[in-house]
């Protein structure tokens, strides 16, 4: 590890600072029983695509894209957004520590406009947020979590990934960066083969536990 270059950690909004995954594998199995029956636990399948990439699987019907957009629009605006337990204690220790955070979510900035609704504090935990409109592929592609490393002025190396998708997963995997994951979304033995470490979240998860991950980079400190 590159330890004259700045250190990043980037988080996954749903399923990782947020505790919300649960309320859209609700709105997104109704979709996909509804619309798209020929898909089994499509819920799953698109879980960290960007809405432009999920809507595709409905524009074989004309009208349908837009009708579940504006359900989707409708149900974000009365959805709960509570937050990871531990999560804003670790951001803000991290931050103390000189850590640059980012949020990189597949979320549109309209949806994003709810969570700074109900959590005006959000946005002072972050020095970046990037959304789906800020990179061109979605995850499974490394492409918005280079882009993170790329805004901070560092490399992948350096760079910590907070993830609980499967998608998300081999985004930071391919992206060749630390990920950490998350069993909000999925159990702990899924995913525990792509991931250094599965946590249930931040409660007793700190920067000590964080760097240790990396021993070459403690053994620098």
């Amino acid at each position: 590890m590159n330890t004259s270059k700045q250190i990043a950690a980037l988080f996954d909004l749903d399923g990782v600072v947020l505790d919300t995954e649960s309320q859209y594998t609700i709105f997104w199995k109704r979709q996909g029983n509804t619309y798209r029956p020929d898909m089994p636990d499509f819920e799953s399948r698109i879980k960290g695509m960007t809405l432009v990439e999920i809507l595709r699987f409905f524009s074989d019907t004309p009208g349908l894209p837009e009708k579940i957009q504006n359900e989707l629009n409708e149900y974000e605006c009365v959805m709960n957004y509570e937050y990871i337990p531990g999560v804003v204690r670790f951001i803000k220790e991290i931050r103390s520590h000189g850590v640059k955070t980012a949020v990189v979510t597949s979320s549109n900035t309209l949806k994003m406009e709810n969570v700074y609704r109900a959590h005006p504090e959000f946005k002072s935990l972050f020095d970046r947020i990037l959304t789906a409109e800020n990179f061109k592929y979605s995850k499974p592609d490394p492409d918005c979590y280079l882009l993170g490393a790329k805004v901070f002025d560092t490399t992948p190396e350096n760079c910590f990934v907070f993830e609980d998708s499967f998608n998300g997963l081999e985004a930071g995997n391919r992206a060749e960066m630390c990920v950490i994951g998350l069993s909000t979304t999925n159990p702990a033995n899924l995913i525990a083969d792509k991931a250094r470490i599965v946590i249930p979240d931040f409660e007793n998860f700190n920067f000590e536990k964080m760097l240790s991950l990396i021993p070459m980079y403690c053994e620098n400190m």
